[in-house]
């Protein structure tokens, strides 16, 4: 048992990650609980620095110098942490140790939480990378150490290439939230120059076909990703790459979205609804059962083509009532 807060991590993760919560909820019980105690240590942690209107710099360093403490085992600071973020840190930390997860990870994730800080843009994508291997890449080595893979040197480039496409996916659709709430542009510098697109038209909502391009480009490289990240979900506990599937099927269905919207996530909502999650849902188990081949399946399910780059023509909204 991972703790008594189990609850409250769950809650957590069922309110602010309501597409990874769908696939969480099919992940076998050992696993799952410990999802909801490692993506609520996560939200605790990201909500220090994502907020419109955050409290100065040092009072958010010291949160998560708080967090960073607790997390790896020292005195739960109760004049700085809420009781929310305690209840969350006590049931990671029994997982922690549990799991044996990585004080490393633990803490190059919490470094990449404090370079939003201060940090509101990045020169190149391999700038953006550096920021991802906290972000991202630690999050799903975290994920590993929990899912405990019989190849797990095979299974971690795969997971860290899935992990990003999941953030990559994010910081395209949120272009508009991110710089308009928080100040931040993530998509790199060297992608906005090469297409003559400045941060000044992002924050006007100015779409051209300049922006279409940039965003088409990020599209390509993060769909280059999901492709090396689902190549080895075969690698996993068996009991968990259904989950994992279809937790790349649901991010991967947000390109779907920006092609529908051409491309313009400035104005336009690339958000999934509810209906069409479950739909996805639906087509991915039909596809799982017929080939018990993750790759198969996720080529068959997603808005991702196998053999490079998605068309720039929006697949139709499927119906639950068509022919799968």
């Amino acid at each position: 048992m991972i703790g008594r807060s189990v609850k409250t991590s769950k809650a957590i993760h069922r309110r602010t990650g309501k597409t990874f919560y769908i696939a969480t909820r099919l992940l076998p019980e050992r696993v799952r609980e410990a999802t909801y105690a490692l993506y609520a240590f996560f939200r605790i942690a990201d909500d220090v620095v994502d907020r419109p209107d955050p409290p100065d710099a040092e009072t958010q360093r010291r949160h998560l110098e708080a967090i960073r403490a607790a997390a790896n085992g020292e005195q739960i600071q109760r004049g700085v942490l809420s009781e929310t973020d305690r209840e969350v840190l006590e049931t990671f930390r029994s997982l922690a140790e549990e799991a044996d997860i990585d004080p490393a990870e633990i803490d190059v994730f919490i470094d990449a939480m404090a370079q939003d800080i201060d940090h509101s843009g990045y020169e190149t994508y391999e700038e953006l990378r550096g920021y991802m291997r906290g972000s991202a890449a630690a999050v799903g080595n975290m994920m590993l150490s929990v899912m405990d893979p019989p190849e797990s040197d095979r299974a971690t480039p795969h997971a860290r290439s899935l992990a990003e496409a999941f953030q990559l996916t994010n910081f395209v659709r949120d272009v508009r939230e991110d710089i308009s709430e928080y100040d931040r542009v993530y998509l790199p510098d060297e992608t906005l120059d090469r297409h003559d697109v400045t941060e000044t038209q992002l924050r006007r909502g100015d779409m051209t076909d300049d922006v279409a391009a940039v965003i088409r480009t990020e599209l390509h490289r993060t769909e280059s990703l999901y492709r090396h990240g689902v190549a080895g979900i075969r690698y996993l506990p068996e009991d968990c790459q259904f989950a994992v599937l279809l937790a790349a099927v649901l991010y991967a269905d947000h390109h779907r979205q920006i092609r529908h919207l051409e491309y313009d996530v400035l104005n336009g909502d690339a958000s999934l609804s509810m209906t069409r999650r479950l739909w996805l849902l639906a087509r991915t188990w039909y596809h799982w059962r017929r080939t018990h081949d993750p790759e198969a399946a996720f080529y068959a399910a997603s808005a991702i083509s196998e053999d490079g780059p998605a068309s720039d023509h929006p697949d139709p909204q499927l119906q639950p009532d068509r022919v799968i």
